[in-house]
């Protein structure tokens, strides 16, 4: 019987894994949502519909989100830079937190937050779609900038 449980376990460590390359990111310009000069790259789902979607948002240094917030959690993952991340309904890098790559920060359903590139930055994001960004001013909205001019 243990001759026979493992031969067992050794047949399903052994079973070869199918490990490919990933594609090349395709990156367009960030949604309107977003103040000009990010890129995003979309890695997994659609963040329009309903489900689970992955990005990786590539902003330039000093690229700063007003404060906002979205219906749903959102999980942040620092890819490369640093991403300052704040909550509250201003904008003061002096009381937000520094992420270095690998770093890591959850933003609550609702929770009002913002953020800072330092240095050129990337980060991945994963949520439950559809996405939407609501900012706490709609002055700082960009859609809304873009649509008075």
């Amino acid at each position: 019987m243990r001759s026979m449980l493992s031969l067992l376990a050794l047949a399903v460590f052994c079973v070869p894994v199918a490990v490919g390359q990933a594609p090349a990111l395709v990156w367009g310009p960030a949604p309107a949502a977003f103040p000009a000069g990010a890129k995003l790259a979309v890695l997994q789902g659609d963040p329009g519909q309903a489900g689970l979607f992955t990005v990786r948002l590539d902003m330039p240094d000093g690229y700063k989100i007003a404060p906002h917030f979205h219906p749903t959690d959102e999980y942040v993952t620092v890819i490369e830079g640093t991403f300052l991340v704040g909550m509250g309904d201003r904008i003061d890098a002096k009381q937000a937190t520094a992420l270095p790559a690998g770093g890591f920060v959850t933003a609550g359903a609702n929770m009002h937050h913002f953020a800072i590139a330092k240095g050129h930055t990337v980060v991945q994001v994963h949520a439950m779609g559809p996405f939407a960004l609501t900012y706490v001013n709609p002055a700082d909205d960009p859609q809304k900038k873009s649509a008075t001019r």
